[in-house]
């Protein structure tokens, strides 16, 4: 009993003895706690006010690349409309008017560039050509095949990518970087010349120019056979490979035109009131296309 009783006695005292020493641990990690808490606290305070104001000149320029984006499109389409009307032009052309047509299509092209592109290289300074690609795109696309559509009927000759870009280079301020038509979008708009193309050549034999329409068939039927080996080599095809298709599409309108000429000009008569006897009125209605 009295064993117990000394043994309890001196945990008690040891007891009493170590107490102290953790009170002080325990308020000693308390403290610190408490220290970093506030240490945490002046941080987020001074933390947060950059945070703010590192989301409001995000949102602002998010807002004002939105606004931007809204009046490129709207450039966008003002050249589209515009393109196509020089584009309607070149289709009033015959072997008589010639010369004044395309006279005439080439300063509506003109005044497309000084009017129209020129606000797209205003919105399009530095960098943002290349981030709002997707809000331009068809204009000039539209752009391109108009140019290139003058230029063939024209020439005879495809316009070159670097001859259009180099048209542009005026419009933009020295000290950015200028506006410059990519590859794709090029392309892009040379396929769709083939659609312009197949119409006037189906134009130029019911004006009987034949051998107009045959120039512009080898012409198509070329740019088809080009773009068959640049095509799958592009990143971003999708669009070119639906194009494709169409333009197949008209090279066989063309040839099959062309040949039913060919095959069945014994039925065509010479023109009325013509003294040449190598004219021929090319207007066989049921030429299967």
């Amino acid at each position: 009993m009295l064993h117990s009783f000394s043994s309890l006695h001196r945990f008690s005292l040891l007891f009493m003895a170590s107490k102290p020493q953790r009170l002080h641990q325990i308020a000693g990690t308390n403290f610190q706690s408490s220290a970093k808490r506030v240490r945490t606290m002046a941080t987020s305070s001074a933390i947060e006010p950059a945070m703010k104001d590192a989301f409001a000149r995000y949102a602002e320029y998010l807002n004002d690349l939105n606004d931007k984006r809204e009046r490129v499109v709207k450039a966008s389409r003002d050249v589209t409309m515009n393109s196509k009307k020089v584009i309607f032009q070149v289709h009033r052309m015959s072997k008589y008017n010639k010369v004044e047509v395309l006279e005439k299509a080439e300063k509506d092209l003109a005044a497309v560039t000084d009017q129209y592109i020129s606000r797209l290289v205003k919105e399009l300074q530095g960098t943002d050509f290349w981030k709002l690609r997707r809000a331009y795109s068809p204009g000039i696309q539209e752009y391109v095949e108009a140019a290139t559509f003058c230029g063939f009927c024209k020439n005879g000759t495809l316009l070159k990518l670097d001859e259009i870009n180099k048209t542009l280079l005026p419009l933009s301020d020295p000290s950015h970087q200028p506006l410059q038509i990519n590859v794709l979008d090029y392309l892009l708009g040379v396929a769709d010349l083939t659609g312009e193309l197949m119409r006037l050549a189906i134009g130029r034999i019911s004006d009987g120019e034949l051998e107009f329409a045959e120039k512009i068939c080898r012409f198509v039927r070329d740019i088809y056979r080009e773009l068959t080996l640049v095509v799958p080599h592009l990143d971003d095809n999708s669009d070119m490979k639906t194009k494709m298709d169409i333009i197949l599409q008209s090279v066989m309108k063309i040839e099959n035109a062309c040949f039913s000429v060919h095959v069945r000009g014994s039925e065509y008569i010479p023109l009325l009131g013509s003294n040449d006897p190598s004219s021929f009125l090319v207007g066989v209605p049921d030429i299967e296309l």
